[in-house]
């Protein structure tokens, strides 16, 4: 699973606006060159047969945490949370070779185009799905 990683500030920019003077708010054409990028890397696994599934998610002011009981009662929280700075912003699973070859596909994102003067700075993640009891990889 590749997890795609973003902030509320990054959805902000996206939405084209700015949090901070100085900032880069995204253009609608910006964000349509982003989709763009997004909908041929999803092709090329499609075509390559390694695509399974990929999805983005809501921005993290939509979340919802739910945790431990107090009381009794699970105790929930809405987002976004001031002491996360990053949250899963999307993911896309892809049934490939071997790990590295996940790890060759997931590289691709960061050729992902963002407007000039953005700073932020984009990562993903890549883990094994786990399959169930005795699956799991070696540590």
């Amino acid at each position: 699973m590749i997890l795609l990683y973003g902030s509320q500030r990054d959805y902000d920019l996206l939405a084209g606006k700015p949090a901070e003077a100085g900032e880069v708010g995204w253009t609608a054409e910006d964000v349509a060159a982003m989709h763009a990028f997004m909908g041929r890397w999803n092709q090329e696994l499609v075509e390559s047969g390694e695509f399974v599934d990929a999805r983005g998610l809501a921005a993290p002011v939509h979340t919802r945490r739910v945790q431990g009981l107090r009381d009794g009662v699970p105790v929930v929280t809405d987002g976004p949370y001031p002491e996360t700075e990053e949250v899963l912003a999307g993911y896309t699973i892809v049934e490939c070779d071997s790990f590295d070859r996940a790890t060759e596909i997931a590289a691709r994102i960061a050729k992902c185009p963002h407007p000039e003067g953005d700073t932020s700075s984009l990562y993903v993640d890549v883990r094994p799905i786990d399959e169930g009891p005795g699956a799991a990889l070696d540590a």
